[in-house]
């Protein structure tokens, strides 16, 4: 464990207003040269499942490699911390790649079946084929994303990518029963998700109506509901904690890196228990960075509302 050295202005230390102006639209400019320069790609993830991403290649000069974006649960290549970072990235000599998952942003009509944080095969796959875009490729993973990128860096030691050099896992939940749980607790943040969540799940019952009904669940109130019941109905697993232990974080993980790995946690994490990652093993990859503030992925180290972390992924990138 590294202990790090964050410390936002006494006005932006609070953990919820971190959380919430990670995502907040005001970081969204209206153009992007990373926007204007992106390309649509639609990945042939394996077994008939079809994944998107936008590709920004960077003209005039070379680049300094193909960085790798997977956002958030139920956030996209368009939500407001992933284009940030991208713009950052790109502006100082990256090409950047930006993953949707299955039923993530516009992407629900290119797969009949339902996204869910189990589908590692398939985000390796996209995360593979991608790679091999640049020379030198890195991913970077935020909150479930963050999960993605740690099991990715596990799958690496049997598997290697050989053009992927590092992995950045951003507020990875190692224990996802236990922020759901979270999630709940805190008022503001479980209307956050259950709003996009509603909104997915009519998109995906109006695309294959003979398939899904959701009716019964865009009536509940909290996302341990909502989850227990289409897990039940149309996962395959038996219940909810038989479907977050299929991807709970624990040994075996970050301590089996096949790759560079840097795990980035905030101690104030209203969504993820920071007390998980002090039980963290690790190996001669992979390390963890703990800070005393930074909410769920914010680290917003002023009022231009960039992120701590944008100048440190690039210092580590380069190291």
């Amino acid at each position: 464990m590294i202990e790090g050295d964050f410390k936002p202005p006494c006005y932006l230390r609070a953990a919820l207003l971190q959380s919430v102006l990670n995502s907040s639209g005001f970081r969204n400019p209206r153009l992007t040269a990373l926007a204007a320069a992106e390309e649509e790609l639609i990945i042939d993830a394996g077994g008939g499942v079809r994944l998107q991403g936008f590709l920004s290649r960077r003209h005039g000069g070379p680049s300094k490699g193909l960085v790798i974006i997977m956002h958030g649960w139920e956030g996209s290549a368009r939500s407001a911390y992933v284009l940030s970072t991208g713009e950052y990235l790109y502006a100082r000599g990256y090409d950047v790649f930006r993953l949707n998952y299955r039923d993530h942003g516009d992407s629900h009509h290119l797969n009949e079946g339902l996204f869910l944080g189990t589908l590692i095969d398939e985000n390796l796959a996209a995360v593979r084929y991608a790679a091999g875009l640049g020379e030198r490729s890195f991913l970077v993973g935020f909150s479930l994303g963050g999960s993605f990128a740690v099991r990715i860096a596990a799958r690496c030691a049997e598997a290697p990518i050989p053009e992927l050099r590092h992995i950045v896992a951003i507020n990875p939940p190692l224990d996802p029963l236990a922020s759901t749980l979270a999630i709940d607790r805190t008022p503001l943040i479980r209307m956050y998700f259950l709003k996009k969540w509603k909104r997915s799940l009519r998109k995906k019952q109006a695309l294959f109506p003979k398939r899904y009904d959701f009716t019964d669940m865009l009536g509940m109130n909290t996302c341990m509901d909502i989850t227990e019941t289409l897990v039940r109905r149309y996962s395959g697993y038996a219940d909810a904690a038989d479907y977050f232990g299929h991807y709970t974080l624990g040994v075996g993980f970050i301590d089996r890196a096949g790759v560079p790995l840097t795990v980035l946690m905030a101690n104030d994490d209203p969504v993820v228990p920071a007390e998980d990652f002090y039980a963290v093993e690790t190996n001669e990859r992979s390390r963890v960075i703990m800070q005393p503030f930074g909410g769920h992925c914010g680290y917003i180290d002023g009022p231009h509302l960039g992120s701590w972390y944008q100048p440190m992924l690039d210092r580590w990138f380069r190291e």
